[in-house]
């Protein structure tokens, strides 16, 4: 076997890539030692420390024992799970229906939705629709807000045209419907942009502040993000910190600002970035299907 050659330019590249995931890397594991630091030795980590001084867990119990932030929680994975599902249904089966060879009108169609994608509405006018459809203050206001993205639409519909038209011939011969030739055939054929879609959308749910911060108007209904960026951003510690966390935190007047913001980024960050492996391991299973014909 003859072994692959390193060339310099390789090499290069691989340093790049290497630093660029250190300026990822470092800072991510910088803010969870800054979380599990102790409140008196968090003065002493630096910015390029990956390893907490000492280990205490207050910051997260000061942050996971407000009722706020598990109930915004619980809204923000209600929304990003139920609307990332709701977002790949409607935009895989508008992606087969506009593949279709035979379907009326669909150039029109299609210079319609890229006109959407390139003048995109304003604010306001988002805002009236909500209002008119009675969603304001509504986490369904979220889910169903842009459930299909047009430019995923288009890259889905790159996918499916790959399926080969016989295979759904053989398959209406048998009598087969839309509807069974979407669910039996085309939704298993194209797991992989399922994923990779699905995973943008996923992403796209859980980050989203501003406009939750707008549909959504009432503590009850409030999502982690908008939570924390009234903390983080604008330094609003009051409602991270309440009654009920000085109650049960004799210590908490000691807590460092830094450390508990921390947390607060950490909390945020664990419920998407446990998606990542979820959804690797499936796309690398998959990667290499069809790849072979006898």
């Amino acid at each position: 076997m003859v072994g692959k050659k390193i060339t310099v330019f390789k090499l290069l590249i691989g340093l790049m890539l290497t630093l660029l995931t250190l300026t990822m890397f470092v800072p991510i594991v910088n803010i969870f030692a800054r979380a599990l630091s102790h409140p008196d030795r968090v003065n002493q980590l630096k910015g390029y420390d990956l390893l907490p001084k000492g280990f205490s867990l207050i910051n997260f119990q000061v942050v996971l024992g407000n009722p706020i932030v598990g109930k915004a929680l619980m809204n923000s994975l209600f929304i990003t799970i139920v609307g990332t599902c709701l977002c790949i249904f409607f935009t895989t089966i508008a992606a087969y229906v506009l593949t279709r060879k035979n379907l009326v009108g669909k150039t029109p169609i299609m210079i319609f939705l890229i006109i959407i994608m390139i003048f995109e509405p304003g604010i306001v006018q988002e805002y009236m629709v909500m209002k008119d459809l009675h969603l304001l203050d509504s986490l369904w206001s979220m889910v169903l807000y842009r459930m299909i993205n047009v430019y995923y639409l288009i890259i889905m519909m790159r996918f499916l045209e790959e399926i080969p038209e016989s295979l759904l011939e053989a398959a209406r011969i048998d009598g087969a419907g839309h509807m069974t030739l979407f669910i039996r055939i085309v939704m298993p054929l194209a797991r992989i942009p399922l994923l990779t879609i699905g995973m943008f959308y996923a992403i796209a749910k859980w980050n989203e502040f501003f406009k939750s911060s707008i549909f959504l108007s009432s503590r009850e209904n409030t999502v982690l993000q908008v939570l924390l960026r009234q903390f983080v951003v604008e330094r609003d510690t009051s409602t991270l910190v309440g009654a009920a966390n000085l109650l049960k935190n004799n210590n908490i007047a000691q807590l460092d600002f830094s450390s508990l913001k921390a947390a607060t980024i950490v909390v945020a960050m664990i419920p998407i970035l446990m998606l990542y492996p979820i959804i690797l391991k499936y796309y690398t299973s998959g990667v290499m299907d069809g790849g072979v014909k006898e």
